[in-house]
């Protein structure tokens, strides 16, 4: 009896150095292949590769579901690339696979969509189509999720599991995201990446937090009807714009005297129209804006009462007014949430590459909204910013903005990141599933 309790304290002994000695091996693989990743990514034929390809897109921006020539590009890559792929989805969508066809199942995704606005940056490759700009660095994003297919791609043989590689369209309104999933694209899938540029982080540096990093968004129209008239014969009117105004002043309000001040909450008014003479009442006006809140009850709660104010604000004024809130052409964002495993993996894999200066793990959240959300609600998601700052500018250009410009240096970066946490991801999870062939790999 004493001799098999002394075995069986060896045997755990021995079994515990095994463990340590394979764990110590697989964090060596690791760090290994996070360098090989960054050093693959910026090699002149991965970097110039990818440069040509944001350049393109670039040169021809396409709004939300209407990125046919954007797809076209990608498909045609990944058939260079002889990697499979489910093509339409989601309209102008592509979704890739590389790997075993079996499960785990890890998404990276890149949005495919410009914006509707003129580019102001004289450059050799500015936009060729007049009125629309990729002003919100969705050409990279596209660039780098290629650059990190044809990373993955050489190193397939390491992969344990698949990537899925998710084209999305329409991130810019048209929730884009939601009709992935309503597609049913990512079934298998049990984490998804996404990263977004940022103009104003210096090169070689990434930014994100643990929990919500993005605020949840939503859309309002209102029309204010009242009774026209001569403007110098008020008393024979009913004044909608006297109104409208009363309904903004309380709408701005309602976060400043009824929301917590630790709960961060903006309503704003972006839109006001109506009238068209100096000297005439008119017989409506139509006002608009944008709600955000981090946290799905703050935002139901300001939705519920952005429609009691508009409405009877307007009634005090004797007028009548409706609320659309827009839901058809773009439907709430959800609050953009990062799960916090995922954020442990993202600091991991982002310091062993960059270094631990390089990454802010902590950063500000941000009351700007991304369709990634809607990933999120229904697995596990994990959403970062990347640096793309030019040196040389003095005050870098917003999102969105006609002037943006982006330091390509910094994209084999994303593309190495990208890269990394996939694979990483599924060697760390490679048995948490069984090995059964995925829904993917039937359907290709």
């Amino acid at each position: 009896m004493a001799y098999s309790f002394k075995c069986f304290h060896f045997f755990i002994i021995i079994f515990i150095l095994h463990v340590f000695t394979t764990t110590q091996i697989s964090s060596s693989t690791d760090d290994s292949s996070f360098n090989n990743f960054l050093d693959s990514a910026k090699s002149p034929e991965i970097f110039d590769w990818m440069i040509n390809i944001r350049r393109k897109i670039h040169e021809n921006p396409e709004l939300g579901y209407e990125e046919f020539e954007t797809s076209e590009l990608i498909r045609s890559e990944l058939d260079k690339m002889n990697i499979p792929y489910k093509h339409p989805v989601a309209i102008t969508g592509v979704i890739g696979f590389i790997g075993t066809g079996f499960s785990p199942f890890v998404a990276l995704r890149a949005d495919m969509d410009a914006l509707p606005m003129q580019e102001m940056v004289e450059w050799e490759h500015k936009s060729k189509v007049p009125g629309k700009m990729h002003s919100c660095g969705h050409d990279a994003h596209v660039a780098m999720l290629l650059a990190a297919a044809k990373i993955l791609k050489e190193h397939e043989k390491d992969i344990q599991g698949t990537v899925v590689l998710v084209f999305q369209p329409a991130e810019e309104g048209g929730a884009g995201a939601k009709k992935i999933l309503d597609a049913g694209a990512l079934e298998n899938v049990t984490a998804i990446f996404g990263l977004h540029i940022d103009p104003a982080l210096p090169i070689g540096e990434v930014a994100s937090r643990s929990g919500p990093i993005m605020a949840g968004s939503g859309f309002f129209e209102a029309k204010i009807s009242g009774k026209g008239g001569h403007a110098a014969i008020p008393q024979q009117s009913i004044d909608p714009i006297l109104a409208a105004s009363n309904v903004i002043i309380s709408l701005q309000q309602i976060v400043s005297r009824e929301a917590d001040p630790l709960d961060s909450q903006v309503v704003t008014i972006a839109k006001f129209e109506g009238g068209s003479a100096f000297n005439v009442i008119p017989d409506y006006v139509t006002i608009g804006g944008t709600f955000r809140a981090f946290s799905k009850q703050s935002f139901n709660q300001l939705r519920q009462r952005i429609e009691q104010v508009i409405i009877g604000q307007a009634a005090v004024q004797r007028c009548n007014a409706t609320v659309d809130f827009l839901e058809e052409w773009e439907p709430f964002n959800p609050p953009t949430v990062n799960n916090g495993e995922l954020h442990e993996h993202f600091v991991n894999v982002a310091v062993n590459m960059f270094g631990i200066d390089k990454v802010n793990s902590v950063m500000t959240p941000s009351m700007g909204a991304e369709d990634f959300s809607f990933y999120q609600e229904v697995i596990p998601g994990y959403f970062f910013f990347l640096g793309v700052k030019n040196a040389s500018d003095k005050q870098a250009e917003s999102f969105h903005s006609p002037y943006l410009k982006i330091n390509e240096d910094g994209l084999p970066y994303g593309a190495a990141l990208h890269a990394s946490l996939a694979a990483s991801y599924l060697l760390k999870h490679e048995h948490d599933v069984p090995g059964v062939e995925g829904k993917y790999h039937d359907e290709l």
